[in-house]
């Protein structure tokens, strides 16, 4: 089906209507996303074990990804908080491939991605935000308030920097949310816009136009490249950036 506006495929639609209250629990295409995705979590996982649930010891394949996969983010959270990181890592690689297969499942054609819309960026980030404060304070206490106040700094100096520093901490989750929801959107608006200009040029009644309609085409395949590569990136740096701030509140740098 033709969309007529090209933010017309970040529609949330609903499939069963339930209110409770004032809440809406309606089943709408974000929930049915998310679903897919655990289902896609749970069949990759699926893939590479055994019969029984255990790896292979000759990896298939599909344990070759994973390991891969594993590497990365061990890598990743040694890099930036050392063994203390270790711990987290359960929690991080979720991070990182719920948002991989949610990117993913957003480029198959017909499908919906979830991560155009900053309601579910945001509360990753400010769920992420929130979490690793609350492990700052389980660990320095009042402490962790040294985080607006750099070393050696002057009183008179203090009451210019600590607001300063305070805001920017702040604004932490919403550049983490924003800066997903903005890539992901940004990249599928300009897909729909080049098959809906494409489109346009074969229902005009001009042999000409309709064969250059192949080149927009073309682009579109390189494009559809690059936001693959988007995908996977965007994943990659939502999850750096997450340890990164969790070395800030475990390290208070």
């Amino acid at each position: 089906m033709l969309l007529y506006t090209p933010l017309e495929q970040f529609q949330v639609l609903s499939f069963f209507s339930f209110n409770l209250f004032y809440l809406d629990l309606s089943f709408t295409n974000i929930v049915l996303i998310t679903f897919f995705v655990f289902i896609f979590l749970f069949a990759f996982v699926c893939l590479f074990s055994s019969y029984d649930g255990t790896f292979y010891i000759v990896p298939n394949n599909w344990q070759i990804i994973l390991e891969t996969l594993y590497e990365v983010i061990a890598q990743l959270l040694f890099d930036n908080i050392s063994t203390k990181g270790e711990i987290y890592f359960p929690f991080i690689i979720t991070i990182f491939l719920f948002i991989m297969f949610s990117n993913l499942i957003g480029l198959v054609p017909y499908s919906f991605t979830i991560t155009s819309h900053i309601i579910i960026t945001f509360t990753l980030s400010l769920t992420i935000f929130i979490g690793v404060n609350i492990i700052s304070i389980s660990i320095y206490k009042l402490k962790m308030l040294s985080l607006f106040i750099p070393a050696n700094t002057s009183i008179g100096l203090a009451f210019l920097l600590v607001p300063i520093e305070f805001i920017s901490y702040i604004f932490k989750p919403i550049s983490l949310g924003v800066r997903l929801f903005a890539n992901l959107m940004a990249g599928h608006t300009l897909l729909k816009v080049i098959v809906g200009f494409s489109w346009t040029m074969v229902l005009l009644n001009n042999i000409v136009l309709s064969i250059l309609h192949v080149f927009p085409l073309l682009v579109l395949i390189l494009l559809f490249g690059l936001e693959l590569g988007v995908a996977l990136i965007q994943a990659y740096v939502f999850t750096i950036l997450s340890c990164i701030y969790l070395n800030e509140s475990i390290n208070l740098h």
